[in-house]
């Protein structure tokens, strides 16, 4: 692996003229047990890095985060990968599935096939959601006494919805691996919620309520992920946690725009780990705690490319520009269109950092769940714009769930809205708390090292960014060019 990757950077440096690059990768590659700091990873458009805090990266034993906790072989780093900004991409899963014939515990049955119990580990449909949208499956249990009934109406792989007496009604879903790290600027843990025990919006208590948090966490994706017999010790929770907070990924090198900290920009790792962040910094709907009102102007990374003489900088610059300021139009998402606290708007105008509110971080600095659509049905979805946003995607084949019992969401205010017949692949936060009104919500994850970990969306549809930019065009009517899309894209391809 490290000879294919120094091959790729030489050519690169020799093509860019990074020759500085090069040599501090040849330096500092020494042992096969350590990440040097800073140490890029070749990426489908330059490079990422990551930016430890505390030095050096020790992949070896003596730091919990990548031993074997567990009982079939994986620990943390099996899904976090330093070269996917430690997240998870389809071609490093790919890759590990035909070197190893699918024996890597990537692939454990548990939650790494379509199904635990597959009958045939080796073979690549057992995990075809894995290898092509990089998904894990994660078993939810149903709120007690939801407000919904839930029945599968599309169940491929024949685990979909399964109750037993001890454990009561487990929904199969999902979802892509978030990454572990950038975790100073998180708001809310995991896609639905479900392991922030201790609220993260408040900034005399953020600090000590995430460690809370992302320990809690540790726990369960050794019991769970690792299927440990035994939690990890407190030490080892904390060793973890301490390793994660360190960790700042990002995009470093774009293979046409070169150094993204060059030139006045303030692109990379270390940059990011310079960000100034508190909860509700900047919140689009006027929660940040310091008076400040909302400024839509949230990434300006590059604006010292603005007027670049290379017009690859000037792409990137005009991308960061229509991220800020292009105009959308919100309707139909749940958390925004049916907050009572905003008047229940039919429509909003706003645009890209309405949701990514988090200066040149790009999720959202309070916690707000939304269903932006995403996981719906498009065999049975009756909004045009949600069903041209979904004709853009790669939709794997997932698990349908139908859901009856809930109003109608965007029904006018004053009076409850009708009965209406939610067709979803995933109802998000609505399985932990049983709420109608939490139905299909999930977070906006943070955007920082987009290129090395494609796919996108919390399910995988959006094998690249072209497929995302076409989905938030249609979707939210956007009416972009080509030519903007292009640009939006080198801009979320370069943070």
């Amino acid at each position: 692996m490290k000879s294919k990757f120094v091959s790729s950077i030489v050519c690169f440096g020799v093509r860019r003229g990074l020759a500085l690059v090069v040599l501090l990768v040849l330096a500092g590659a020494a042992s096969a047990a350590v990440i040097p700091n800073l140490l890029p990873f070749l990426d489908p458009t330059g490079f990422v890095a990551t930016f430890n805090s505390a030095g050096k990266i020790d992949t070896g034993d003596k730091n919990p985060f990548f031993q074997n906790l567990g009982t079939n072989g994986r620990n943390c780093g099996t899904c976090h990968i330093a070269e996917n900004g430690m997240g998870l991409s389809t071609d490093n899963i790919q890759e590990r599935f035909h070197r190893t014939k699918g024996r890597d515990p990537l692939f454990a049955d548990f939650d790494g096939a379509n199904c635990p119990n597959s009958p045939s580990a080796s073979d690549p449909a057992a995990h075809s959601l894995l290898l092509s949208a990089g998904l894990i499956r994660v078993g939810i249990t149903l709120a007690a006494t939801p407000q919904f009934q839930i029945r599968a109406v599309h169940d491929p792989y024949g685990c979909a919805i399964t109750t037993d007496p001890a454990n009561g009604t487990t929904i199969s879903v999902y979802r892509r691996p978030l990454p572990t790290t950038n975790l100073r600027f998180l708001s809310t843990v995991m896609f639905d919620g479900r392991e922030s025990i201790l609220p993260l919006n408040n900034q005399a208590t953020f600090m000590g309520n995430l460690i809370a948090d992302l320990k809690h966490q540790a726990v369960d994706a050794t019991t769970g992920h690792a299927q440990a017999v035994n939690p990890p010790t407190d030490a080892q929770q904390t060793a973890i946690v301490n390793f994660e907070l360190g960790l700042f990924s990002s995009q470093m090198i774009d293979e046409r725009a070169g150094l993204l900290s060059d030139y006045g920009a303030h692109g990379g790792p270390y940059e990011l780990y310079k960000s100034e962040y508190y909860p509700g910094i900047n919140d689009s709907l006027g929660a940040d705690p310091s008076g400040e009102p909302f400024n839509s102007v949230a990434m300006t990374l590059f604006d010292a490319w603005t007027s670049a003489n290379a017009n690859s900088r000037k792409e990137i610059a005009a991308g960061q520009a229509i991220f800020n300021t292009h105009p959308l139009t919100i309707t139909n998402v749940r958390g925004l269109n049916d907050n009572a606290a905003l008047g229940r708007p039919s429509a909003i105008m706003g645009n890209c950092t309405t949701c990514h509110d988090t200066p040149n971080i790009g999720n959202h600095s309070l916690p707000l769940p939304l269903d932006i659509s995403t996981g719906h049905d498009p065999v049975n979805e009756s909004d045009p714009l949600i069903a041209s946003g979904l004709a853009q995607l790669s939709m794997p084949d997932l698990p349908v769930f139908e859901i009856t019992g809930c109003p109608d969401p965007f029904a006018p205010t004053g009076a409850p809205g009708p009965p209406v017949t939610i067709y979803t692949t995933d109802p998000g936060k609505g399985l932990l708390t049983g709420f109608c009104s939490d139905v299909n919500r999930i977070k906006g994850p943070i955007l920082r090292g987009l290129a090395a970990r494609a796919p996108y969306f919390h399910n995988g549809a959006a094998q690249n960014l072209t497929e995302l930019v076409n989905f938030y065009d249609q979707r939210f009517q956007m009416n972009l060019t080509d030519k903007e899309k292009q640009q939006l894209i080198a801009f979320l391809n370069s943070l």
